[in-house]
């Protein structure tokens, strides 16, 4: 138990030295001039060290409240650095549409106007999700065990119905060209319903080790403590980490000459993301792959429903005005796809299995699309992932019930194991 708590120990110091540098600077006290890399490389640290003690404790966690609400909690705790990041964008947004001068500013100093960067770190976080850590986590998955399909988990299908609830009402968002207050309403409501009865879900009974086992044999009540005070302690460093750690990349990306627009879509989201790529890998690591799923999920939720619904609340309270946040011209396309892709990741998910040609296809498609950046590609990327996410509804059209009866269970607070381990997607 000794070399346990030092284990602890050890992460948490390794993680403080970032969170350290940034608060001394915000508070004025000094200025730390760093090349980028060395920038990204310190405060990258502090987050795989804060994603390594927040897996130990969710382990725990899972044990003491609802397996999904502890995960799905993680999630978000995961995800605060792309909270963060797209609601300063709003937040600018909103400054930008009070002060057209401000605006014009922006674009005569040749830099892209703040709402087109808000969802561009959206969309571009989103799928990156997808297309990356779900092909990432099977990989290991099959790394582990050599088996070409994975089985999801039941609990995962309350997951899914509201994902694809979330992705139905976000194709209206580039019809209607813009994020009104209304949304707001909807999305928020959404992920609400969604964290209530994933609450109803049992503890889980998977069997610990290491640290994790050390905190698990804590009584009851320093259990708690010990859960709580390491979550909040993590979720601390990822926050402050990520900032610089996005900094860090996006300076090292300017350096390299790339345009402010693709570094704030994919160079941004791949530090904002680092935390749940890093535990959904890590989890998938120690042979709980369905959790790595369950995370990421989770994180395609909250993210589709309340980081989406939050952004018009904050372009509104600093623009001072009731108009909706502009999506228009190319951020209209960046959503469509975004919304094609998502749709397509439900239908290959209805199975509850997650096969080797599901997540090559799956990466494949993505990393050709971000191959190409070209509107009218992407547009035609977005229908084409409707019309496979179609194909694959109509095959496993026989699993939508029994996906429709787990989530139920699942709502009741029952775990039932249904769909077949060889999923019946047309792949095989």
């Amino acid at each position: 138990m000794r070399q346990s708590w030092l284990q602890i120990g050890v992460v948490a110091a390794l993680a403080l030295p970032g969170p350290i540098i940034h608060i001394v600077d915000l508070l004025g006290i000094a200025h730390v001039e760093m090349n980028p890399i060395v920038e990204s490389l310190i405060f990258g640290l502090a987050i795989l060290a804060a994603a390594t003690l927040l897996v130990w404790a969710s382990e725990v966690a899972e044990q003491l409240v609802s397996a999904t609400l502890a995960l799905a909690i993680l999630a978000i705790i995961a995800v605060l650095p792309e909270y963060a990041v797209d609601l300063y964008f709003a937040w600018t947004a909103g400054q930008e549409f009070a002060d057209p001068a401000l605006l014009a500013e922006t674009i005569a100093q040749g830099e892209t106007p703040a709402g087109e960067l808000a969802l561009a770190n959206m969309t571009g976080a989103n799928r990156l999700l997808i297309g990356f850590a779900w092909p990432v986590v099977f990989g290991l998955y099959w790394y582990k065990t050599r088996n070409r399909v994975l089985r999801v988990g039941s609990p995962n299908s309350v997951g899914l119905i509201f994902l694809f609830a979330g992705t139905l009402y976000s194709f209206l968002i580039p019809v209607k060209e813009g994020l009104a207050l209304y949304d707001s309403l909807v999305l928020i409501s959404l992920f609400a319903v969604y964290l209530v009865l994933s609450s109803r879900t049992p503890a889980g009974e998977h069997e610990l080790v290491g640290p994790s086992r050390t905190i698990a044999a804590l009584s009851h009540g320093w259990r708690w403590f010990a859960v709580a005070g390491i979550m909040g302690y993590a979720a601390g460093v990822v926050f402050l980490s990520a900032e610089p750690f996005a900094n860090g990349l996006v300076h090292t990306g300017e350096n390299l000459g790339i345009s402010e627009f693709l570094l704030v879509q994919w160079i941004a989201p791949l530090a904002s993301e680092a935390p749940e790529f890093i535990l959904a890998a890590m989890l998938a690591l120690r042979g709980r792959a369905a959790a790595g799923m369950t995370l990421l999920i989770s994180s395609k939720v909250n993210q589709w429903t309340l980081l989406v619904g939050s952004l018009p609340i904050a372009f509104s309270l600093s623009g001072q005005t009731l108009e909706p946040l502009p999506v228009e011209g190319r951020q209209a396309h960046e959503v469509f796809l975004t919304a094609g892709q998502s749709l397509f990741a439900v239908a290959v998910l209805v199975s509850l299995s997650f096969s080797a040609k599901e997540a090559i296809l799956i990466f494949v498609l993505f990393a050709t699309q971000l191959a190409i950046p070209i509107d009218e590609v992407r547009v035609a990327f977005g229908f084409m992932y409707i019309g496979l996410a179609l194909v694959w509804f109509v095959v496993e059209r026989k699993d939508i019930p029994i996906l429709w009866t787990a989530a139920k269970a699942t709502a009741d607070g029952r775990i039932i194991e249904v769909g077949r381990p060889n999923g019946p997607g047309p792949d095989h």
